[in-house]
């Protein structure tokens, strides 16, 4: 007769065992770590007013599993948190309660540390940081000075992206379709004195170092594209009449012959300078208009406008005259400002051409077919049309183009290169699309700029020894929206001594933006404390580079990038000791919800709703509402506070819910009748280990910190298969992030003990382990209710008997061409190569008379052979 076990409410095992944890320091990172190190990192969270919802823990609660598991394989694991705090929205958010944005950010930075802690994650709270400290922001203005030192930070004036919504400056990267990333306001162009940071100087090695590194393929793409390299030339066109010489920058130098106009972008220096008077009126009314124009408007716009400044330039090879024009879709942001326009080759100058009636020369046709395959010889014959109905952009032979004639596209780019250079005309050139980072907002909660300006010796740094520049206490916070910074009206602060010649000087009010904190933060986590050095040279050296960085994917460029850059500064200089700081790099998928609209296109609460089976809902009045999968959002009803479930169903559940959704990077919407699966299998396993409990049947085992073999005689060797089966599968799943698959193990192997009333005390060990980087709170409970001495994170991973797994055989399909034309059997644990022989050997008679030409052996699963 089994014995009823009474199931606790999980909440509070949750409480009792964090208590523990916590003030036993359980996971106090080792200074210095041994030779196994594992430095895991979460992108750190900007505290916002709203807490947390449940999409926000998912990374957290992978990098939490992942951690202890390698705990418990004898790694020295560095798994810290805390807070990016300054920047736009916590300013913004203060705004709008009317509270200090430092009251609003230690109140939210408190409440998401309660939350975050409420799951049970294994951070070293120890090295907690927040960017808004003095003792941390310190040194960020500290690297700040290094690259200014370095040359690679300084002032220049020019339009730059303003939101007029934050009532700030913007970097490119924080320009989304041509509005704010953050409050998705169309941006404008203002001039404004900034200071930049010189990212340019590293887009190469940016671009380079990027192979080699573990990250997401579409990562790796997107900094690639916003970097942004291109290969081609810069040429000079002489102003006819004038002294003025116009560079242009273009991937396809060999279309020099068929440039037939010249558009230069409305902000390009040279624009007043060379208009004709009579066109002056025109020019700048048309500047005028194009200013109150985003890019994205500019580019994307269908309609073509331009007009013609009167000027005039020459064709540097074809001596042609050709008019000078001003068009807002050329962006001075791409090359420098000014395109030759070679509208039979390119789509825009195409449109542009045909509205004003300009010249179309084709100097590039395709290939005849005869030619088309052939790679020898560096003439072709073309199929060339006298006057082209349409833009032809791809390569293809050279024709109306004197110097290169005949020639195909690769080949005329490097004769037309090489005349350019001989007659210094211009020169081959790599362009890259990436611009200078502006780093100047005009905001109050950010780190002040520790430059002085003074009338006599300009822009000065800050002595080192005067760091941190305080950010005052202010009363009055609003944006300005001038231009200037709110910390420009604070007089009193304003006013200091020139730290160069003790003069009268100014301190620099605009502040840093957000990101500043957060480009070097995974280096203050491996030594917090230090108050002589951002990084001392051994902790660095100890942990560095991070071994696995989770985060979303919207920072593919922003904070990556910025990272990396100031990274390899700090490398240049000798503070760290590696190129790149993040090896590999996964991206959390969204946590989406489901919302409901009724008829009248209204959000409904789940509260206002009867929810039934499939989701489908019905309201009080009746109506019936189907669910529809969205984003969690305040205004669509659909947010779900963790702080709910955890109270309903305990941490375990809440952290195995959000990794059994699917795999780790895919979206995924939050359905609270899966969570009731998961709570359901928590609970059988707490009555099956409580019964063992309860009988007396404990593992006795002791503690080694060493991984220990499973092997023990078993009567039940189908159950000594599945125990062995379920940490082999747990284990690899566990290294490949493949949460979801792993849980699915676990139910299966659990499925199998529990309908055995003979399993041996062993599985009650086993299970638990397996079970425990999952749910800590129930096994840790469970594991000392069975006689452990102490928690599970000191017990060693258990690893699966090899001489167990390789005894199964099991069925493997050989295909031939796709299709399947025998079967083998073989051990599970049966190597790749001689699972091939073994295929191959099946097939014999299928292959006579065949060549082969590739074999795919993919282990446990099948063999593919490719013959013709």
């Amino acid at each position: 007769m089994r014995t009823t076990v009474e199931i606790p409410h999980f909440q509070d095992i949750d409480r009792k065992r964090q208590n523990e944890w916590y003030a036993g320091d359980l996971f106090k990172t080792p200074a210095p770590p041994g030779a196994k190190k594992f430095y895991c990192l979460d992108m750190f969270p900007y505290p916002s007013g709203e807490g947390l919802h449940v999409g926000h823990p998912e990374g957290y609660t992978a990098s939490d599993i992942l951690c202890r598991y390698k705990r418990m394989r004898g790694f020295d694991v560095l798994h810290p948190m805390g807070w990016d705090a300054f920047g736009l929205p916590a300013e913004n958010y203060a705004i709008s309660t009317g509270v200090h944005p430092e009251l609003t950010t230690n109140k939210n930075c408190e409440n998401f540390k309660r939350q975050i802690k409420s799951l049970g994650f294994s951070y070293d709270w120890d090295r907690e940081i927040n960017t808004t400290s003095p003792d941390y922001y310190r040194w960020t203005q500290w690297i700040f000075l290094q690259l200014f030192k370095k040359g690679l930070a300084f002032e220049a004036t020019m339009p730059i992206n303003w939101c007029p919504e934050c009532k700030t400056g913007l970097a490119n990267e924080e320009v989304f379709q041509g509005r704010c990333e953050r409050c998705e306001t169309p941006i404008e162009k203002k001039n404004l004195k900034q200071w930049m940071l010189k990212i340019t100087a590293y887009a190469d090695r940016l671009l380079e170092d990027l192979e080699g590194l573990d990250w997401p393929h579409s990562t790796m793409q997107m900094q690639k594209n916003w970097i942004g390299r291109s290969e081609g030339a810069e040429i000079e066109f002489r102003m006819e009449g004038r002294p003025e010489l116009i560079k242009v920058f273009t991937t396809r130098p060999d279309t020099l012959y068929g440039a037939t106009y010249m558009v230069l972008s409305p902000e390009h220096a040279a624009v007043l300078n060379i208009s004709a008077p009579d066109r002056l009126q025109a020019v700048k009314a048309y500047l005028a208009a194009a200013a109150g124009k985003s890019d994205l408007e500019r580019t994307e716009e269908k309609e073509k406008t331009g007009v013609f400044t009167g000027a005039y330039a020459l064709n540097p090879a074809s001596g042609a005259r050709i008019p000078v024009w001003i068009a807002d879709y050329v962006l001075i942001t791409y090359g420098a400002g000014a395109i030759m326009a070679v509208p039979a080759h390119d789509e825009r100058d195409w449109e542009f051409a045909k509205k004003f009636g300009l010249p179309i020369t084709q100097v590039v046709a395709p290939q005849k077919k005869s030619q088309v395959t052939s790679h020898k010889s560096q003439a072709g014959e073309a199929d060339a049309d006298e006057t082209p109905d349409k833009t032809f952009c791809e390569e293809g032979v050279s024709v109306n183009s004197e110097l290169i004639n005949g020639l195909k596209t690769p080949d005329a780019k490097k004769k037309i290169i090489s005349w350019l250079e001989e007659k210094r005309l211009g020169r081959a050139k790599v362009n890259f699309k990436l611009r200078d980072w502006v780093f100047s907002r005009q905001r109050y909660w950010g780190e002040p700029i520790p430059i002085v300006h003074c009338a006599k010796c300009g822009a000065v740094p800050v002595n080192e020894s005067d760091l941190p520049v305080l950010l005052p206490k202010a009363e009055k916070y609003l944006p300005t929206g001038t231009g200037e910074s709110p910390l420009a009206a604070m007089e009193e602060w304003v006013r200091t001594e020139c730290p160069k010649c003790g003069g009268p000087g100014k301190r620099e009010t605009n502040t840093m933006p957000q990101w500043a904190g957060s480009c070097w933060y995974y280096l203050r986590f491996t030594d917090p404390k230090n108050t002589d050095a951002f990084v001392s040279p051994a902790a660095e050296k100890a942990w560095l580079p991070v071994d696995l960085y989770i985060g979303g994917a919207e920072h593919a460029v922003l904070h990556l990038l910025y990272a990396r850059f100031w990274h390899k500064v700090l490398y240049d200089l000798g503070y760290v000791s590696t190129k790149e700081p993040f090896k590999k790099l996964v991206h959390q998928g969204m946590i989406l919800s489901y919302a409901y609209r009724d008829s009248k296109g209204g959000y409904r609460n789940y509260e206002e709703l009867d929810i039934r089976e499939a989701g489908l809902a019905v309201t009080d009045a009746g109506e019936e509402i189907r669910p529809v999968v969205e984003k969690m959002s305040k205004s669509k009803k659909n947010v779900i506070n963790p702080d709910d479930i955890i109270t309903r169903y305990g941490a375990d559940a809440f952290r195995m819910y959000e990794m059994f959704l699917g795999p780790l990077e895919d979206a995924k919407p939050w359905d609270m009748r899966g969570i009731e699966g998961i709570h359901r299998f928590l609970k059988r396993a707490w009555v099956w280990a409580a019964t063992k409990a309860d009988s007396g049947e404990r593992t006795g085992v002791s503690v080694e910190k060493k991984e220990t073999e499973i092997r023990t005689p078993a009567a039940d060797k189908d159950l000594e298969l599945v125990r062995n089966q379920t940490i082999a599968k747990v284990t690899e799943d566990l290294e490949s992030l493949k949460f979801n698959t792993a849980i699915s193990a676990l139910m299966i192997y659990l499925n199998k003990l529990a309908g055995k009333d003979g399993a041996a005390p062993l599985d009650l060990k086993v299970f638990l382990t397996l079970l425990h980087p999952f749910a800590p709170h129930i096994t840790d409970e469970l594991w000392l209710m069975n006689g452990g001495k102490a928690g599970l994170l000191l017990e060693p991973w258990p690893a699966a008997d090899s001489a167990v797994l390789a005894g199964r055989r099991i069925e493997i399909p050989v295909q031939v061409n796709g299709r399947i034309k025998a079967r083998i059997f073989a051990g599970e644990s049966t190597d790749a190569e001689t699972l091939k022989k073994m295929a191959l050997e099946s097939v014999t008679k299928q292959l006579e008379g065949k060549t082969i030409l590739k074999t795919i052996v993919v282990p446990k699963r099948l063999v593919s052979i490719v013959v013709k």
